[in-house]
């Protein structure tokens, strides 16, 4: 065959497979990699992001989502409610409104509050947010700069580890029992940060049935911590999405309602109401109050007015404190049905936490067991669950899960508890084979003791996942 001769006038190219290498024929997938910003490098998706498409097939059971049984509202009411808003009130409901939200609405949230011990709020002080994720944010933007030190429970919520991350700031960890964060550890970790010059700028706490880790922290460790942060100067951001789902209690008196000053307070109506309305708060001194508004503005300019509307006409003309009720016997129920399986089914060597309130169970894998790699054979099992890695902003936490039983029925709980028992199980055969496991040295946990197995997040780095 001819060799075909090279084009007239041009030169002649040498192939590149001549070269030793293959000159990419397609540009590279991200153009404009080169041009983001440095904060972005650490970006990921979350552990619960990635189980998004897996839990949505109906085969599985996923005991991983923490999303509120809004199935259980008075769903006609509430429509009702948000059309007769919108028809009657569509000038306002509609239109641009206050970057700090809407008067009335603050105003029902200082009742909301009240609940909690909290009874010298004033609507001022208060700042309406898209749900309490954005008010973290902003609290985090207004406070943080890059290199500053966060405190927080380990293990912690991975919204609230994402938020830190955008801000370039480092997160410690400082471990909980089954009483919640330990004080002395909260102290020891504030000391060697002031030996190594480290700059903290707040603690981020969760204290009632912490997500991830179902625990509460118990009444005496809530004043500690208050004194603690008035020795050291110490700001403390309470978050508290959960704190009205108590099952066997009334609403335990907030850290803010200890101190004014020193204690920044989110709330949201996420799982009190609707996660979808997306409307939370923040509480806060007047001079930060105005820095948030403003961070605000420069973010959304003003928080969606329909849904404040929505939220405030719902605590103004529904039984929204019979309806917490419900939501409360609910949960309770699955609650129950996910400690009774775990007592029943799971192997010697499992131990977990045992909420009383909230959405979580905080499990932990017998020595040796990995809950991010035995991830796909429990999705293969069609059961699904939160892996302890995402909870900690070092990627410690491997022996942890995170269980939900928030969303699923009762059954389907006792079903997935099930299937993930088998996994387990088939785990630890393997592990045994090879000679990685003891299996005979662990028990499985029955009720909660002061032992080293119910420690949430001790502080040689284990942790608990959200």
């Amino acid at each position: 065959m001819a060799s075909t001769p090279p084009s007239h006038g041009q030169p002649h190219r040498t192939p590149p497979q001549q070269h030793g290498h293959v000159i990419p024929r397609h540009p590279r997938l991200d153009p404009l990699a080169d041009r983001y910003a440095a904060r972005t490098h650490g970006m990921k998706t979350s552990e619960i992001r990635a189980l998004f498409s897996v839990v949505s097939r109906p085969e599985v059971v996923s005991l991983a989502g923490g999303m509120p049984a809004v199935t259980a509202l008075p769903l006609d009411a509430v429509g009702s409610m948000i059309g007769e808003l919108v028809s009657g009130m569509g000038a306002q409901t509609l239109q641009y409104g206050s970057g700090q939200g809407d008067p009335r609405l603050r105003e029902r949230i200082c009742d909301v509050m009240a609940l909690e011990g909290i009874t010298d709020a004033s609507p001022s002080e208060v700042v309406v947010t898209v749900g309490s994720q954005q008010g973290l944010d902003l609290v985090t933007r207004v406070f943080c700069d890059p290199g500053d030190v966060i405190l927080a429970e380990g293990p912690s919520y991975v919204g609230a580890l994402g938020v830190f991350q955008a801000a370039e700031a480092r997160v410690r960890h400082v471990p909980m029992d089954d009483d919640g964060l330990i004080p002395e550890a909260l102290e020891q970790a504030l000391i060697e940060c002031r030996a190594n010059g480290d700059r903290v700028k707040f603690l981020y706490t969760v204290p009632n049935y912490h997500n991830p880790g179902g625990v509460t922290l118990s009444e005496p460790r809530r004043q500690a911590i208050v004194d603690i942060a008035d020795r050291y100067d110490l700001l403390v951001i309470e978050d508290n999405p959960y704190g009205l789902l108590g099952f066997d209690r009334e609403p335990m008196r907030a850290l803010r309602a200890r101190d004014a000053q020193r204690v920044i307070y989110l709330g949201s109506f996420s799982k009190t109401f609707s996660p979808g309305l997306r409307v939370g708060w923040v509480l806060a001194p007047l001079a930060v109050r105005e820095k948030l508004v403003l961070a605000t503005e420069a973010q959304v300019l003003c928080p969606p007015s329909l849904t404040q509307y929505a939220v405030a006409r719902y605590l103004d003309t529904q039984p929204w404190r019979e309806q917490i009720k419900l939501f409360t016997e609910l949960y309770r129920e699955r609650r129950d049905a996910t400690l009774e399986s775990l007592d029943a089914l799971m192997p010697p060597g499992t131990t977990w936490t045992r909420p009383d309130g909230g959405f979580y169970v905080w499990l932990k894998l017998p020595n040796g067991l990995d809950s991010k790699l035995m991830q796909p054979r429990a999705v293969n099992a069609h059961v699904a669950y939160v892996p302890g890695i995402g909870f900690y902003a070092d990627g410690s936490g491997r022996e942890y899960m995170r269980l939900s039983y928030c969303y699923p029925e009762p059954d389907q709980i006792r079903e997935g508890v099930r299937r993930l028992a088998r996994v387990i199980e088939a785990e630890l055969d393997l592990h045994s084979t090879f000679d990685a496991v003891d299996t005979g040295t662990f028990r499985a946990v029955g009720r909660p003791t002061h032992t080293a197995e119910t420690i949430v997040g001790p502080a040689n780095s284990d942790r608990i996942e959200d």
